[in-house]
């Protein structure tokens, strides 16, 4: 579901980065964003973490 919402705001996938993470790209803003390629669910921090480097606000995420 994160990429599906990432692709949506315009953040296109980048490259791999170290270990198990994603580095994500949105051309419109110059935004990059690393997410991490987990199986199971992402704690609350780390999405906030994510939504903040996106530029993207909880409450708009959640009603996305």
């Amino acid at each position: 579901m994160l990429q599906i919402q990432f692709i949506v705001r315009g953040f296109v996938f980048y490259r791999k980065a170290a270990g198990s993470h994603e580095i994500w790209f949105n051309p419109a803003t110059n935004l990059y964003t690393t997410n991490p390629n987990h199986s199971g669910d992402m704690p609350e921090g780390t999405l906030r973490a994510i939504l903040k480097q996106a530029g993207i606000k909880p409450e708009e995420f959640l009603e996305s």
